[in-house]
């Protein structure tokens, strides 16, 4: 991925974090041809050298097939945003995209039933634990049906490249500018990304 110094994220944790709170990725592998399936990834950071991410996929989608021992990328995006010319105080200027995004390389390989099923539990763990306590629900037995029809893959990572372009090329008055217009728009993605700006300290210097 190409990343400015100013864009880059440098420290491991800061995109372990990322992947937490962004884990819904694209994996894409070039075996025969490139394949990229959507799926939600489960990171565990202390496995590996730099982390183990877990997913599982349906057993109909046949990019399961060409993953076991490949080498892969999968992509995570967080906010991203058009930013006008129009907010920034030094002018003339031109039009751009900022975004946040997680580049995390490394070699699939595929799960046993029993570890699919443990991948399958993380997921509801971190996004509804309710569920692994309340087994009315998600039962046992359509634990086992579901296991028929899906398959389970880590991808033990090598490398991880972040980005987050939000404007720090610009001055602290166009960074403000970007913030401010951001944060009264009526666009959900518009705000998110200022949330993101907030949570950097970036724009908000000069409010």
């Amino acid at each position: 991925m190409f990343t400015p110094n100013k864009f880059k994220m440098n420290e491991i944790t800061d995109k372990h974090e990322f992947i937490q709170e962004y884990g819904f990725g694209v994996v894409i592998s070039a075996d025969n041809g490139l394949s990229a399936t959507h799926l939600p990834f489960v990171l565990k950071a202390d496995e590996g050298e730099k982390g183990v991410l877990y997913a599982h996929c349906a057993k109909a989608n046949s990019h399961w097939h060409t993953l076991e021992g490949q080498n892969v990328l999968v992509i995570f995006t967080g906010p991203h945003a058009y930013i006008s010319p129009s907010w920034y105080k030094t002018q003339p200027a031109v039009p751009t995209w900022n975004y946040t995004a997680v580049h995390a390389y490394g070699v699939a390989s595929l799960l046993n039933p029993q570890e699919t099923l443990t991948a399958v539990d993380e997921v509801v763990k971190k996004y509804e634990p309710q569920l692994l306590v309340s087994r009315d629900i998600v039962t046992d037995q359509i634990k086992q049906k579901l296991l028929a029809g899906i398959v389970g893959f880590k991808v033990e990572l090598t490398t991880i490249e972040g980005q987050l372009k939000l404007g720090q090329n610009r001055s602290q008055e166009d960074q403000a500018g970007i913030y401010k217009t951001l944060s009264n728009s009526q666009n959900l993605s518009d705000l998110a990304l200022a949330k993101y700006m907030y949570k950097q300290n970036i724009g908000v210097k000069n409010l």
